[in-house]
């Protein structure tokens, strides 16, 4: 089957879909990196969340979320199945998203928390390090921007 890409707020996705998005993000972010923290944080269904994935068929096999915040776009909790990991499906998730953020919110930037071995990868979607690193539940990080297009 071909992937499919979908966008969505969590009350529009079916029980069983946004189901396996979650345990998708549990996976890779609790179990697989040994991250214990909460992961379900309640920010999915603030108003203005959407939630992103490519599947196949039922499979979940990437997913990420857009948030509005003060004056930003913020792109989080991107996850991708071991399995479909350099296939190109989160790549082309991201570039979705970033396109999103664009459509919904024209120049504002968008930023993301990056883990630190995934910034040159982020940077392929016009993403620069913002900040001073830092560490989140013993894994390192660095706060990334994306500036919004000028006028």
């Amino acid at each position: 089957m071909p992937v499919t890409y979908h966008r969505a707020a969590a009350a529009e996705i079916a029980p069983e879909t946004l189901y396996r998005m979650l345990w998708l993000r549990l996976r890779v972010f609790v179990v697989e990196q040994r991250a214990a923290y909460p992961e379900l944080d309640g920010r999915d269904i603030e108003p203005g969340a959407e939630l992103m994935w490519a599947a196949d068929g039922d499979e979940v096999l990437s997913t990420l979320r857009i948030l509005r915040d003060p004056a930003q776009m913020r792109i989080g909790r991107v996850a991708t199945d071991a399995a479909a990991r350099r296939r190109g499906i989160a790549a082309e998730l991201m570039r979705r998203a970033v396109a999103r953020c664009e459509e919904r919110a024209p120049g504002l930037p968008i930023v993301l928390d990056a883990q630190s071995q995934l910034a040159d990868w982020y940077g392929r979607f016009g993403f620069e390090i913002s900040g001073p690193p830092f560490s989140e539940d013993d894994i390192p990080h660095v706060p990334m921007r994306r500036p919004g297009a000028t006028t």
